[in-house]
């Protein structure tokens, strides 16, 4: 095919502009591809790795699973112990939010279930947050609003299996 063209290290700091903005007119596609050519040339670059965990999250509507695995995979390579454990909550209410959304039979349990991974990963990210640093606080609470607003979103229930004879 074509040869992917690599960017200098002088320009990563634009380009990390310019993958945000891609995030915010919603073309998460682009801000990944943008993300990549910044890892490529530097990569242990902190900000490139949120904003690609970040821009795959973006894509958990085109398979929630498959882009979940995709954007976990990279948390290890994040250095700070609080960031990690921070956007692995967003992850996990990112994918609650698509399970959602999807609308398919059992999305509500699903749903519940990640949203409730996500406020574990911010409880942990409160207990070692910076000092001033409220974020994993707010996203707790976001998660907690969306529980009280959308009522359908409750614990599966467990059922004991009976086989059929018929």
């Amino acid at each position: 095919m074509f040869p992917i063209k690599p960017i200098t290290r002088e320009g990563v700091a634009a380009a990390l502009q310019k993958a945000e903005r891609y995030r915010l007119i919603n073309d998460p596609s682009a801000a990944e591809s943008i993300c990549l050519d910044v890892l490529a040339v530097d990569p242990s670059n902190q900000q490139g790795l949120v904003d690609l965990i970040l821009s795959i999250s973006d894509q958990f509507m085109s398979g929630p699973a498959v882009q979940y695995a995709r954007a976990s995979e990279l948390l290890p390579r994040l250095t700070d112990e609080y960031k990690r454990t921070y956007y692995a909550g967003i992850l996990c209410e990112r994918r609650a939010r698509a399970h959602r959304a999807l609308g398919v039979a059992g999305s509500a349990e699903m749903a519940y279930e990640w949203i409730r991974r996500a406020m574990e990963h911010y409880e942990a990210a409160e207990r070692m947050r910076p000092k001033g640093n409220d974020e994993a606080i707010l996203r707790w609470n976001t998660c907690v609003r969306i529980l009280e607003r959308d009522r359908q979103l409750k614990a599966p229930v467990e059922r004991e299996y009976e086989p059929s004879f018929e």
